[in-house]
């Protein structure tokens, strides 16, 4: 498995996929040897050097601790690193859909990490197994890194990052989540971590169907009439990058507050989480029985 870069960044910065494509290696993509980090920094594009959220050590110890603590069941890292990521990066969405600062992260800063949690593994017309290259500079649903701090972003309840490790605990509800629109709608999200908590739906053909069937009923339905929620008060988040500077380190043993803003309404959630239940029943489980 490769090492950690020799040269670390101090900083984040912004690398683009072309820039990148040079280092992403074969020896690197069959996680035998990685790159020692030095030229690689000469392409990165700078962040402003007075903003403290770009300092790369407390990322850089996230990412050891995770791979630390769930040597076992690399999986599981996913529930633990995402909601500290997400409270230890503190960004906007915009600032989040630049691609280009997850491929540094993910490059730059720890390669290792994505070699760790995502291996190489075998591929349709390789002979070898390679790393997938999206895991290094990929659309956020797949990009080691972007997917995790989207996935907290997402599911997140408020400050509460507690609905971010159900959802990372089902793999697929992530990969299918996170390629739709339609997650953005806050009881949503809360509605899907209920509906596997209730052991509605569980295995990766179960998620699929329900969001299938939640996108076919939705463009008929609105969602927002069925279960209406209280719109993002845009000054908590900005209070809350802002705090970046005073921010204590990210709690390693407890989970971490996100910006505070309001729950969603526990109504609204509750309202869907049923509306969804009913539509599993009928939904387009592939291997299911109909039942008539």
């Amino acid at each position: 498995m490769i090492e950690k870069p020799h040269h670390l960044p101090q900083r984040l910065g912004l690398l683009s996929a072309t820039a990148a494509d040079p280092f992403l290696t074969e020896d690197l993509l069959k996680g035998t040897q990685g790159h020692g980090g030095v030229d690689l920094a000469k392409v990165v594009e700078p962040l402003p050097e007075d903003d403290p959220r770009w300092e790369v050590e407390p990322l850089r110890e996230l990412v050891e601790d995770a791979m630390h603590e769930f040597q076992e069941n690399r999986t599981r890292a996913d529930g633990w690193l995402a909601p500290r990521l997400h409270a230890a990066l503190r960004i906007t969405r915009r600032e989040a859909a630049d691609r280009r600062l997850w491929t540094h992260l993910a490059l730059g800063v720890a390669p290792d990490y994505v070699a760790w949690r995502h291996p190489p593994a075998p591929a349709p017309g390789r002979r070898e197994p390679r790393i997938n290259v999206e895991r290094f500079k990929g659309a956020p649903d797949r990009q080691c890194f972007s997917r995790l701090w989207w996935a907290a972003e997402m599911f997140r309840n408020g400050k509460d990052y507690s609905p971010v490790e159900a959802a990372c605990a089902n793999q697929d509800l992530i990969h299918n989540s996170l390629r739709r629109d339609l997650i953005d709608h806050r009881p949503t999200a809360q509605a899907l971590v209920r509906i596997l908590e209730r052991g509605v739906a569980g295995t990766g053909r179960d998620i699929e169907g329900l969001m299938t069937a939640i996108n076919a009923a939705g463009a008929t339905l609105v969602y927002d009439v069925l279960a209406p929620d209280e719109p993002r008060d845009p000054e908590a988040l900005r209070r809350w990058v802002a705090g970046a500077e005073s921010a204590l380190p990210v709690a390693r043993h407890s989970l971490p507050h996100g910006p505070d803003e309001e729950p969603v309404p526990e109504e609204s959630v509750v309202a869907l989480t049923d509306y969804f239940a009913d539509l599993f029943e009928t939904a387009p489980v592939r291997g299911r029985t109909p039942q008539g």
